[in-house]
Order: structure tokens, then C-alpha cells, then sequence
């Protein structure tokens, strides 16, 4: 059982470490790369409106992928990409709805599933950040969000990795404890049962000592008992021999 609850808080505490430093790569890897995490080729964003409802809304995660080849996208592919909104640059996660295809070009019309005309600008191939992946995890993103925070990042990053450090050195301390410590051979294994072996005799030779006191102890009870009884019953012969003395004087 013991054995059974050490590897399973070793899996949990693995898992917790793993889990943190895939955070802590991409929220480093976002801030180095204009507020988008890259990794492996997968990209997490955080949907910030309702353009793409019913397919998403706004607080979802959903999983990006880069895009190797512009010419393999079609119509109604989801693609993330960078435009101007309200004269700042941003991401933005739209559905294609048509491509332009001139000879030195290509670039895509996109609309949001929920808006009833298109965007106002055309995607290009230098502003594709890339494709989704129809993965999708409702309301993480505000957690992703929460995490890039420096209060986020303490708490769900630092904290734990802290606890895991500690955790393995105290794993550490006490293997190095068993290996000091002096190992039992073969002969004191032997000698450690003997005692054993003879403290228990003597046990039980004790156990019998104390029975057979109370025994003859109870046997010597029951023997005085009857005579103690008798001895009432010869005192009314006593008193009848003193009353008739008495008659005798009067005669």
C-alpha cells in the first residue's frame, strides 16, 4: 500500500513539474514573439470576442497550427491572423470565405461566423499566424491569460515547482539516511530471531507460572470452605449441655 501512494504522488508530482514548464515555455516564448506562444509548431490563443460564435466564443482557448503551405488553404478553413483593428495592429480568428488569387499574390477574404459581412481587410499570406485546428477548451483562456500575469505566474508556476524541489529533496535526505545506515547480515538477522524466539518461551513459561498459582490458590479456597460451614452447626449442642446443667444443681 505504502509503495502503491509513493508512486502515485511521484506520477502527480512529475505530471505538476511537466505541466509547469510547458507553461512557463509558452508564456516566455509569447512574450518574445509579439504576444503568441509558439510551440512545436502549436499555438494557444484566447479568443477575445464573439465574431466566432457558435464555433467559439470569447474566454475559449483554442489550438492554432502553423501554416506551411498558404496554397493548401480553402474556403471555410478558421485561420488566426494578423490585421488592423480601430487603427492597432492585432490578432485576429476568422473563416475564410474567398480567396484572391493573382500571379504574384494570394490573399483571403474572411468573415466571423457571427458578423454578417466580411472583413473590412483581406488577409495575406505575410499575415497568416496560421490554422485551427478545430481544438478547442471552453473558458481556458482566461486562465492562459490569468497565467501571464506576474500573480498567475507565481502562484501556478513558481509555487509548484517549489514544492516539487522540496518534495525530491526530501526524497534526496532520506535515501541518503538508509544507505548510512549499517546493514543486517545474515548472522545478526539469525542472532535478532533467536531472541525473539527466546523472550517468547519465556513469556509463555511466565503465563504458565501465574496459572498454576491461581489454580492451587482456588483449590485450597474451595478445601477451608466446608469446614468453615461445619463449625455453626456444633454450637447449639453447646448451648443445650449449658441448660441442662442448671437442672442438675436444683436437685
Amino acid at each position: 500500500m505504502k509503495k502503491a501512494l509513493k508512486i502515485i504522488v511521484n506520477v502527480i508530482a512529475w505530471i505538476v513539474l511537466i505541466l509547469a514548464l510547458l507553461i512557463t515555455i509558452l508564456v516566455f516564448s509569447s512574450d518574445r514573439n509579439n504576444g503568441v506562444a509558439n510551440l512545436f509548431g502549436y499555438m494557444p490563443m484566447t479568443v477575445e470576442s464573439d465574431s466566432m460564435k457558435p464555433t467559439f466564443k470569447k474566454g475559449d482557448m483554442i489550438l492554432v497550427k502553423e501554416v506551411d503551405d498558404i496554397t493548401k488553404l480553402k474556403k471555410g478553413d478558421v485561420i488566426t491572423f494578423w490585421t488592423i483593428i480601430d487603427g492597432k495592429k492585432q490578432k485576429n480568428t476568422h473563416r475564410i470565405v474567398d480567396i484572391n488569387i493573382t500571379e504574384n499574390s494570394r490573399s483571403f477574404v474572411t468573415r466571423g461566423d457571427n458578423n454578417g459581412l466580411d472583413d473590412d481587410l483581406p488577409a495575406y499570406a505575410s499575415d497568416i499566424i496560421g490554422k485551427w485546428t478545430e481544438m478547442k477548451i471552453s473558458g481556458f483562456g482566461k486562465v492562459m491569460d490569468f497565467l501571464r500575469t506576474k500573480t498567475g505566474f507565481f502562484i501556478c508556476i513558481i509555487i509548484p515547482m517549489a514544492l516539487f524541489f522540496l518534495f525530491e529533496l526530501y526524497k534526496f535526505i532520506m535515501t541518503v539516511n538508509d544507505i548510512r545506515k549499517p546493514k543486517l547480515t545474515e548472522d545478526d538477522e539469525e542472532e535478532i530471531k533467536k531472541r525473539a524466539i527466546e523472550e517468547y518461551l519465556a513469556s509463555q513459561k511466565g503465563k504458565e507460572g501465574e496459572d498454576s498459582e491461581k489454580e492451587t490458590k482456588d483449590e485450597v479456597k474451595e478445601e477451608t470452605a466446608p469446614e468453615a460451614k461445619a463449625e455453626p452447626e456444633n454450637k447449639p449442642e453447646e448451648t443445650a449441655e449449658k441448660e441442662e446443667a442448671p437442672e442438675n444443681k436444683e436437685e
